[in-house]
């Protein structure tokens, strides 16, 4: 497994844990478009993904990513698939939660955005170091707030959603659970995330960890 520091730039074709990623993904997507509880949310949850993976695959050869950040894309996006199966708010790790946490909401798409945070600022580090330079603090403070950033932006375009399309889609999309304070918890719990991912990187870094910089993808 090759982390930021250790990969070297490869072709595609020569990719193994990559090849392995994408096919893994592949029969997850095919299993998650399998009578979803409801087609029309699931295919609004997907449109990001679709447009994210054809980004990856449009830069690849610009910015190919360590395998490390391949494999953290890749366990969010199927955590992704999973929630839009099951239409997010009916989720069943979340039901089995709830006498858990004793709520009556279903906590799987708070888990899911704090994910985004804590798998997802690896990957945005990397790319700061690479195509920005940034070293020091501002490797890793400025993930969080790209993080904060992006789900704020997906917040947005959640609700820009939800006013074009029918009320009851717009519900399940925006899986607001009866919070009025839905959105503003899901940004805290991304933000929240990438705090947890960047300290713990820094701490492990600092008492002799393997220096994270990236120069490309591994084999």
């Amino acid at each position: 497994m090759t982390t930021a520091s250790s990969a070297q730039p490869v072709p595609f074709r020569s990719n193994h844990l990559l090849h392995v990623l994408c096919s893994l993904f592949l029969v997850v997507w095919i299993l998650s478009a399998v009578h979803p509880i409801m087609v029309a949310d699931w295919w609004l949850e997907n449109l990001l993904v679709f447009f994210f993976i054809g980004l990856l695959m449009a830069t690849y050869r610009w910015l190919p990513f360590s395998q490390l950040s391949y494999l953290l894309i890749f366990v969010y996006l199927c955590m992704h698939e999973w929630g839009a199966h099951h239409r997010y708010a009916d989720v069943p790790l979340g039901e089995w939660l709830k006498p858990v946490l004793h709520t009556a909401r279903n906590h799987y798409d708070r888990l899911v955005h704090f994910a985004f945070g804590l798998l997802l600022a690896y990957p945005e580090r990397e790319v700061l170091i690479r195509k920005a330079g940034l070293r020091g603090g501002w490797a890793f403070s400025l993930p969080v707030v790209i993080s904060l950033g992006l789900g704020a932006a997906y917040e947005i375009l959640e609700a820009v959603a939800a006013c074009t399309v029918s009320p009851d889609l717009g519900n399940a999309f925006l899986s607001l659970q009866g919070d009025p304070w839905d959105t503003h918890k899901d940004m805290f719990m991304g933000f929240a995330g990438a705090l947890v991912s960047m300290t713990g990187l820094a701490l492990w870094m600092r008492r002799g960890g393997t220096r994270v910089i990236a120069w490309g993808a591994g084999r």
